[in-house]
């Protein structure tokens, strides 16, 4: 899931900036990179297997809530079923993600039939999100490419030079407790139900399709179990699964000494290896997110599918020598807030230089 801000444009770096310092990382030969083409083989069994034990427990926990909120259950009852659920549609999410990919299924033809098909029920458009995406694994870590599919990051000469206005929507945009309280249903509900302006027809087709679809599932629902009954089972479902998929896109390229650096010096094989967490989570997360925590496998790797990426990091010295960002240490994560060029690493707000005081009588 993502909290990208698209309309954010890159800005170009001010007088003296200069490439900060990546983490060196030892070239690899290409016939060991090449090598790892054998774990991008679809399954159809795999495939078949990961839609089975997601979607019907996912179809299954929402049914249960309805059921508990008819009955009068206690609350309680409700609240932990709808943890369970959002689990599940994050999981979801990841197999949408797949499709998006082309890697879930042998035939491009049925990942996308199955991608659009859960892209209702992660309320994502899938063509307009593949393009955003895509474009995201083409330019992460270039510091002169911001414009696609990232969360809105700035520099520290950027920041200190720009007005105060943009200063302050940025500040909101990068706390951590507005980025999950309120960009959940933000993305999800509301950015996503708008086609982009000036988009091509593909795309706004992509957003207006899926609109209509969660539009009949809405109409369906109230001449059934009753409209609000329905939202008040899908709208925190789909906030739960917000504030975590939102929190695991934000960690996957927002952590100390990351890889951020201009497009003149921008290597992709660095990006994939140094600018992409290696993020370990306990087994139960793992599975439930889907491996994606593997994050510098995948980018290294985007076609390999999420149900070989651990075999592909078992087989992989190389891999599993990237330092892994635990689920506490991640938490350090939310005070980062800007790109140090000089440094070569995230920093607070309070790394920002203050204005320096006016002389006495000026």
């Amino acid at each position: 899931m993502t909290a990208a801000n698209d309309a954010s444009p890159p800005s170009s770096a001010g007088p003296g900036a200069r490439p900060g310092p990546s983490r060196a990382l030892p070239a690899w030969p290409r016939r060991r990179l090449a090598a790892l083409r054998r774990f991008e083989a679809p399954s159809a069994a795999r495939a078949a297997w990961q839609l089975a034990n997601t979607l019907l427990p996912y179809l299954g926990a929402l049914a249960l809530m309805v059921v508990t909120l008819r009955r009068g259950l206690p609350w309680w009852t409700t609240a932990l079923l709808g943890v369970l659920a959002s689990g599940f549609m994050v999981r979801l999410f990841i197999l949408f993600h797949d499709c998006v990919h082309a890697s879930f299924l042998p035939s491009d033809r049925a990942g996308r039939v199955v991608g659009r098909i859960l892209g209702v029920l992660v309320f994502t458009p899938f063509g307009e999100w593949r393009r955003s995406h895509l474009g995201h694994h083409a330019t992460s870590g270039d510091l002169d490419r911001r414009d696609l599919g990232d969360v809105w990051t700035m520099t520290v000469e950027e920041y200190a030079a720009a007005p105060r206005r943009k200063r302050f929507s940025y500040r909101v945009t990068r706390h951590p407790a507005l980025m999950l309280l309120v960009g959940p249903l933000l993305v999800f509900l509301v950015n996503n139900r708008f086609p982009p302006r000036g988009g091509t027809r593909a795309r706004v087709l992509s957003v207006l399709s899926t609109d209509l679809a969660l539009a009949a599932i809405a109409t369906a629902a109230s001449l059934t179990i009753g409209l609000g009954t329905f939202l008040l089972v899908q709208i925190p479902v789909l906030f739960l699964a917000g504030v975590w998929g939102i929190w695991l896109f934000y960690v996957q390229h927002q952590f100390e000494r990351a890889y951020w650096v201009r497009g003149e010096v921008w290597d992709p094989l660095q990006a994939a290896l140094a600018g992409s967490s290696y993020f370990k989570l306990p087994r139960v997360l793992q599975w439930f997110s889907g491996n994606i925590g593997l994050h510098h496998v995948h980018h290294l790797r985007p076609r390999i599918p999420n149900y070989h990426l651990q075999r592909c990091l078992d087989a992989t010295p190389e891999l599993q020598a990237v330092r892994p960002l635990t689920l506490a240490g991640s938490l350090r994560c939310g005070r980062l807030a800007l790109w140090d060029e000089r440094a070569g690493d995230f920093v607070g707000f309070d790394a920002v230089p203050r204005p320096s005081a006016a002389p006495a009588g000026s």
